[in-house]
């Protein structure tokens, strides 16, 4: 056999053993473990978070007081918070995200506008009265909120906005609400009306109940009579 042969048979003997389809899928479950590691320690961090907010009070916590009882270094919990604010961020976002799904699920389709603005609203001044300190906690640092979580919470809020805005729609094509109005517009001033209330209870003009009725109540209501058709 020549050189050339015996080199063209080295290499067709090397070839006969390629690696098989599956292998570079391997280290998949490491990468899916890893992934739910992170996510579990997200989820302590923030159950630990909220247990301290409501039995201490939010100036009363600390970082440090949330990695002990969290059970993990306190560099890790600034990997998913920035900072303290960002904490409450982070453990308000899924509460408010979690209440208004279920609001829109059980949203009384057939009824006008106005009623289901306020069957949205009702159901976010429930959650606000569960823990009243802790919410005047997030109103107070929610504007201009920053870090991962502040941004997770504007876009939520962004999201609802567009929510709101489908309602307005809805009524639109009910006859409801004028065919010359901006959904999205309508819907940035039903929300500064509801942001304005809440203020109304931080700043201690009012309680959480009458932030509710009659503050945003009638506010809605006049809102309503400017987009009428």
């Amino acid at each position: 056999m020549s050189k050339v042969s015996k080199g063209s048979a080295k290499r067709r003997k090397g070839a006969a053993t390629p690696a098989t389809p599956d292998a570079p899928s391997t280290p998949a479950p490491g990468r899916g473990g890893r992934a739910q590691q992170k996510l579990d320690t997200r989820r302590r961090i923030r159950d630990a978070a909220w247990a301290l907010f409501t039995e201490l009070g939010y100036d009363g916590t600390t970082t440090k007081a949330v990695a002990e009882r969290a059970e993990v270094a306190t560099g890790t919990v600034f990997v998913h918070a920035r900072d303290k604010a960002d904490l409450l961020m982070m453990v308000m976002h899924d509460r408010i995200a979690a209440t208004v799904d279920a609001a829109f699920e059980a949203l009384p389709r057939k009824e006008p506008l106005l009623p289901q603005l306020l069957h949205v609203f009702q159901r976010l001044f429930a959650m606000y009265g569960e823990q009243p300190l802790v919410s005047q906690a997030f109103v107070k640092a929610f504007p201009g909120a920053s870090g991962p979580n502040g941004e997770r919470m504007n876009a939520l809020t962004f999201a609802f906005l567009h929510r709101i805005a489908a309602l307005v729609r809805d009524a639109q094509v009910r006859g409801e609400v004028g065919s010359d109005i901006d959904p999205l517009a309508a819907a940035h001033n039903i929300f500064a009306l509801y942001f304005a209330a809440l203020l109304s209870w931080l700043s201690g003009f009012v309680t959480l109940t009458a932030a509710l009725d009659p503050v945003l109540k009638n506010a809605l209501a006049l809102q309503h009579r400017g987009l009428r058709a």
